[in-house]
């Protein structure tokens, strides 16, 4: 369980570049929620993903994760237990590397039985093949290639993989289909969806996306000016519509998202 109390964050605090990015954020996730989470840009979505993963130490509040304090805990140390991918299919990859070496760092950072600088056994080059295999990508028959030649949603689909090959206690989806085109992203947020309910992975997933807001996972959460303001599930989700949630983001907002682009993404497949 991940439990998130009054967390507040402030940039260049006592400067004219003072910006409050977590105002008081608290929040809940019981094992194996999947909750999606809108909002505006500079809403303070991948600010709450940085505090968790401890890019940074927050200013008040805590973070706990399955009772632990990890609040002040390094960023090294949490990755051991928390998975993340980024929208740019860059991230979370060694390009120069090949995707063998690059699971084996994600599996030996992950496993608690292994070390860093442990060898790779047959066993678990024949681990890394079977999991491959699942991606339907053909990239099994290609584990001594460089990552740098894989296509954005080969990337992605395989820095899933890394993320999740020893089961994390929460996965962190920063807008990780925003840069594949749709019928790319469709497939990654199959695998994604497959991944995390075959696991029961508890997960929070940015998208400005408001279909997938409301058919992913079981929770939707709306995110302005650094606070949770709107937190629906159940019942009550499963009626919602685009228009519904749009309409709850002016009643909790005071705004509009006019020029905001996830007004280009209220349509299935967007």
């Amino acid at each position: 369980m991940l439990c998130i109390e009054g967390i507040r964050k402030v940039f260049n605090p006592g400067t004219i570049n003072e910006k409050v990015a977590l105002s008081g954020l608290s929040l809940t996730l019981e094992d194996g929620d999947f909750a999606t989470i809108v909002g505006s840009n500079g809403a303070g979505k991948s600010t709450l993903f940085n505090a968790i993963a401890g890019s940074f130490y927050v200013d008040e509040g805590f973070i706990e994760l399955d009772g632990k304090d990890i609040t002040y805990e390094k960023e090294h140390r949490r990755s051991q237990y928390i998975g993340r991918l980024f929208q740019d299919p860059l991230m979370g990859t060694a390009p120069h590397m090949t995707i063998e070496e690059n699971l084996a760092i994600a599996y030996l950072r992950a496993s608690a039985d292994k070390k860093p600088f442990s060898r790779i056994t047959a066993q678990d080059r024949e681990k890394f093949r079977e999991q491959l295999s699942l991606l339907h990508m053909g990239l099994e028959d290609r584990m001594k290639n460089p990552v740098g030649l894989l296509s954005g949603g080969q990337r992605q689909a395989l820095t899933l993989l890394m993320a999740t090959m020893v089961t994390p206690k929460i996965l962190l989806l920063d807008e990780h289909t925003a840069a594949l085109d749709p019928a790319t992203a469709a497939k990654v947020l199959e695998l994604t969806a497959k991944i995390v309910s075959e696991r029961r992975i508890t997960c929070l997933m940015v998208t400005h996306n408001m279909t997938q807001a409301l058919e992913m996972g079981n929770r939707t959460l709306m995110m302005d000016g650094g606070r949770i303001v709107f937190d629906v599930k159940g019942a009550e989700r499963s009626s919602m519509t685009v228009d519904d949630l749009l309409k709850k983001f002016e009643q909790n907002t005071g705004g509009t998202l006019d020029n905001d682009r996830i007004l280009l993404s209220t349509e299935e497949g967007v």
